[in-house]
């Protein structure tokens, strides 16, 4: 094992090209790394539909009950249904064989242990990566038995209890499923749904014959929008390769982005439970938190990624949590992340308000907003001083990088974990306003300025 494997272990999964990166032999040593780490006696294990993940799910398997641990192997699922089957059935740990929205040649293992709580390269990442590389593990003096289990229909029935069904309205919606794991879960949803649906990739192909499973890409949308515009429907849903995120596109056929799906499930969630807090990450609009004020709720603003979401929603007893780049978790469903649950929230919201998706966002999605604008830059530490002293009048925060705040805009600026790259987020109350400061903010950072 050398620096290539060491680099399969990221901040929250591990994942990487399968074969040069991603092995069999290495599925098998994070088995057994998973089970001495954790000391677990019972591993619940899915897929999705990607070619890799079956030669790399034995693997996997064969490692953990080498090392003394029973697998209940729950097939082809959804990430949220091995986060619910985790859960419901008080597994001590569970893997998800997935590389999420990569393209077809990538694969990896999303790690959690007892109720759905994520692991990361601060929390058993590290240490399951340590053990890997040395590839020494104790015996454990017995071999671990493989039982298999369906949950999907248990997970489409967990799902539709999150909301009243009887109050979702006839509608006629498009969903692409990008020929990943929403193509097996949604028809059964749809069976206990009104209204119409237009189906669009939801052959299970881990080839991605259509477009790659990742809708925060505009070109990966393109036939949804264009469903929706040409059969008049009221809107289109994009899920990623593995559906644990959920992407909205409204009647008239435009992306809406997560932070915006974000408020919209939150002021349903509102309705629910008054009072509540709701946790949100800092690159969503400043909408968000005025939505949830507004509301009655409690906005608590985060760091962007999963595992500090969820352990900030667990400490302050938060009914909801949302990220710009659409995940979304739920209290009710072990505060762990549920495309479904989110898309199946917007249904219900929508419904009792009487409205479309444009008529609703229309007063709130007044901001403008660049995205993320990545630049490489040789040092990042020194280019985000330059970006600090450049603007001293404003009020300022480190909670994730460097937010800069005006009145009428703002900007976060933060290190990829990854890559010598910074990665720019700006919105502003004018386009013409975003388009100067976006500018004037990348001009330092490309040393323009």
């Amino acid at each position: 094992m050398d620096q290539t494997t060491s680099d399969l272990f990221k901040a929250y999964d591990i994942r990487g090209v399968v074969p040069a990166e991603l092995t069999p032999e290495i599925a098998y040593r994070i088995g057994r790394a998973l089970v001495t780490y954790l000391g677990v006696d019972h591993v619940c294990v899915g897929r999705d539909m990607r070619v890799s993940g079956p030669m790399l799910a034995a693997a996997l398997i064969n490692g953990i009950r080498d090392q003394g641990a029973d697998v209940t192997d729950i097939g082809l699922i959804s990430t949220d249904g091995l986060y619910f089957a985790v859960g419901k059935y008080g597994f001590p740990a569970g893997v998800m064989v997935t590389a999420s929205h990569n393209p077809a040649e990538y694969n990896g293992f999303k790690l959690c242990r007892e109720e759905a709580r994520p692991l990361s390269m601060d929390q058993g990442i590290g240490e399951i990566r340590d053990l890997v590389l040395a590839g020494e593990f104790g015996d454990p003096g017995r071999h671990g038995d493989l039982n298999e289990r369906d949950v999907t229909e248990a997970f489409v029935a967990h799902a539709l209890s999150m909301i009243d069904v009887s109050a979702v309205r006839p509608m006629r919606i498009a969903i692409d499923a990008g020929n990943g794991m929403a193509g097996k879960v949604l028809p059964l949803v749809f069976e206990h749904l009104p209204g119409e649906l237009t189906p669009l990739f939801f052959e299970l192909d881990g080839a991605f014959p259509n477009h790659e499973a990742n809708p925060i890409e505009p070109e990966n949308t393109r036939d949804l929008r264009a469903a929706v515009v040409a059969h008049g429907l009221d809107m289109g849903i994009a899920f990623d390769g593995d559906a644990d995120r959920m992407f909205l596109i409204d009647d008239r056929g435009e992306f809406v982005g997560g932070d915006m799906v974000t408020a919209i499930v939150a002021q349903r969630m509102l309705r629910k439970y008054p009072g509540s807090a709701i946790v949100y990450n800092l690159i969503c609009s400043r909408t968000v938190p005025e939505l949830i004020e507004r509301e009655g709720g409690r906005p608590i603003r985060s760091r962007v990624g999963h595992s500090f979401i969820k352990a900030l929603m667990r400490g302050e007893d938060a009914v909801f949590g949302g990220e710009h780049s659409g995940h979304f978790y739920f209290r009710d469903n072990w505060y762990a992340d549920s495309g479904l649950i989110a898309f199946l929230t917007v249904l219900e919201l929508l419904s009792n308000e009487g409205m479309s998706v444009s008529e609703y966002l229309a007063p709130i999605d007044t901001r403008f907003r660049s995205g993320e604008i990545n630049s490489e830059v040789a040092d990042v530490a020194g280019t985000i001083e330059r970006v600090r002293a450049a603007f001293t009048d404003a009020e300022m925060d480190e909670l994730d990088g460097l937010t800069v705040s005006y009145p009428t805009w703002w900007f976060n600026l933060r290190a990829s974990n990854t890559q010598p790259l910074l990665r720019l987020n700006v919105e502003a109350d004018t386009h013409r306003q975003l388009d100067d400061r976006a500018a004037d903010v990348l001009a330092i950072i490309r040393g323009q300025a």
